[in-house]
């Protein structure tokens, strides 16, 4: 993951790597969700041999405990003599008087499908690396070899970006390359197909029919070619295979993760009850990073830590430019709709535009925020409403808003992805934000650049949309008559209006002091109706109109009186389905951002 393959192999070939780590582990508990895991370490040098689970794994930004699941840990030295353990953090072991090799034991309790965690149950053996195996940080460029010991009774097979050893056993050149390599050991389902020489396979735990498999199948194949013009071609893959490790079953959590040479897709969606349509879209999103982010590499992720959070502050355009191309690669494929494309974008652009977080952090900052958000968990009550906007959101309608100001110029965002891809990920040269404005400038001028990262990306500002979508014949309005409160209100059965979030910053909700937890019993001496939602029954107010509520706190009766404004939401629709028709020069361009024959 962290160097080209070219650069690690040349390192076996001049002998400077002889020595291999091995690992085997096997499930015979895996009905009750463990895996014994064993490990080698030959030839230290060092008095002290130090162990550890990971706190990361690649692709996700904040600190995951991994050490929480193991027990049982052993360690012993060549002779089976078991060896002192001295423990100094909850995630380490460090291991005394060995004489040159130790070997561990320990029991892996694995019960989380998705893209960071393991699980192990008898469906599957879904691994994870980091949340499966400890590692030695000293042998950190050592070969690795690793035993997958499948349970035959249940009719197991592996699934991996890992090359082959022999049987069951498969290698990796090094740790980072080891855990960058997720695994999936299940009765999956495998199909394939050739891409200039290179081969790009989907293996499928599923509990669906051949006949779907295959219908899906090619849809990430379109998936695959459209995403290929994009930038040209695909990557080198470093053993000429590219693999999607899928499992769509009902143990499973919703997820999806990028990995060098394949990704993690996960979902509790089947492809019979909405998965064929639902989850083709992190297909998209997770194969788009092939380039962007796993070659096309922030300075900020390299290399990437196993022991602490990894923050980058370019996500916006590592996640988020890869969020805007998602649904895009779909409409251009042929798998989605342009009406349901451009329509869709409504709900990401009105979240980010319409934040109050804008005047807090600029989309870097945003990505920042990274560790706080991806995936990771508090206690404590936070703030989010207010002051973040998702780096893939915000990342996603910047795209947009590129992509639009340099097809008015007779250019387009694709082209500037290519040269991108030519000067940094091609040649896996790591960039910073300001390698992306040069390469801008280099593109498109170096006013242009100036203009787009001073105002948009350094700063929070807003492009002008209502222009950008005009020229491709879509209309962007707002509704002034439309009533708006600022924070979301669920209506219970006793007739409370529970406000469940916290208010937006300078909206009705807030300005009235109203905060999350209240509960609201009246509105101008009216109970609130429990047949209706309370977005709905605000449309019997005007703009401007104060309402006075009654509500309950802290066990306390207070009131207070909230004036209603203009809801701010936009409305992303074809110009054609407003009173004004559009031009052919406006089709024309729509027909070349989508992609259209």
């Amino acid at each position: 993951m962290q160097r080209p393959i070219f650069f690690i192999l040349s390192l076996f070939a001049t002998g400077l790597l002889a020595q291999t780590n091995s690992y085997s582990i096997s499930f015979e508990n895996a009905v009750h969700n463990e895996a014994s895991v064993t490990a080698n370490f030959p030839d230290i040098k060092t008095d002290t041999l130090e162990v550890r689970m990971s706190r990361t794994s690649p692709g996700r930004y904040a600190v995951h405990e991994f050490a929480k699941n193991v027990y049982d840990f052993k360690a012993t030295d060549s002779n089976g003599n078991p060896l002192n353990i001295y423990r100094k953090d909850p995630y380490s072991w460090f291991v005394l008087n060995h004489k040159g090799m130790v070997n561990i034991t320990y029991t892996l309790f694995a019960n989380h499908g998705d893209g960071t965690y393991a699980q192990v149950d008898e469906t599957h053996a879904h691994l994870n690396i980091p949340a499966t195996f400890m590692y030695a940080p000293g042998l950190s460029e050592r070969k690795i070899e690793v035993e997958f010991k499948v349970r035959d009774d249940l009719g197991w097979r592996i699934a991996t970006q890992l090359p082959l050893v022999s049987g069951t056993t498969y290698s990796a050149p090094n740790l980072h390359y080891f855990m960058d390599s997720p695994t999936e050991i299940s009765n999956f389902g495998l199909r394939e197909f050739m891409v200039d020489g290179q081969n790009v396979r989907l293996a499928l735990h599923h509990n669906g029919t051949e006949e779907q498999l295959d219908t899906y199948f090619e849809k990430v194949k379109k998936v695959v070619l459209e995403q290929q013009k994009v930038y040209g071609e695909l990557p080198d893959f470093d053993y000429g295979a590219y693999t999607f490790l899928a499992c769509y079953i009902p143990n499973a959590s919703g997820d999806g993760m990028e990995h060098r040479n394949s990704t993690i897709l996960t979902s509790t969606r089947s492809l019979a009850a909405g998965g064929m349509k639902r989850n083709i879209g992190t297909v998209s999103h997770e194969f788009f990073h092939a380039w962007n982010v796993e070659r096309i590499r922030p300075k900020t992720l390299e290399p990437f830590d196993f022991e602490e959070a990894n923050m980058s502050g370019a996500l916006w355009f590592a996640e988020g430019f890869t969020s805007y191309y998602t649904n895009l690669i779909l409409c251009r494929a042929g798998l989605m709709q342009p009406a349901a494309y451009i329509e869709g974008l409504s709900s990401t652009f009105n979240y980010v535009w319409n934040s109050p977080a804008r005047q807090f952090f600029n989309p870097i900052e945003m990505s920042f925020q990274a560790p706080f958000v991806d995936a990771s968990t508090s206690v404590d009550p936070v703030n989010r409403e207010n002051t973040f906007i998702s780096y893939y959101s915000y990342g996603s309608v910047l795209g947009l808003a590129l992509d639009l100001s340099l097809r008015k110029q007779g250019l387009n965002l694709d082209d500037y992805m290519k040269l991108v891809w030519t000067s940094y990920g091609k040649t896996e040269i790591p960039y910073a934000i300001a390698d992306l404005q040069k390469t801008l400038g280099i593109y498109a001028g170096d006013t242009f650049a100036n203009t787009f990262f001073g105002n948009y990306i350094y700063q929070s500002k807003m492009p002008n949309y209502q222009e950008l979508f005009s020229n491709v014949g879509v209309s962007l309005s707002q509704n002034p008559d439309t009533s708006y409160f600022g924070a979301s209100v669920t209506v219970k059965n006793d007739g409370h209006g529970f406000v469940d979030s916290n208010p937006l910053k300078g909206s009705p909700a807030y300005n009235a002091n109203l905060t999350k937890g209240d509960a609201i019993s009246q509105i101008n001496g009216q109970p609130l109706p429990t047949n209706q939602k309370f977005t709905a029954y605000l449309q019997d107010f005007k703009v401007g109109d104060s309402i006075r509520l009654n509500f309950e706190r802290y066990d306390q009766t207070l009131s207070t009186t909230a004036i209603l404004k203009a809801n701010p939401k936009y409305s992303i629709t074809l110009l054609e389905k407003t009173a004004t028709v559009p031009t052919k020069q406006m089709l024309e361009q729509r027909k070349q951002w989508l992609g259209l024959d």
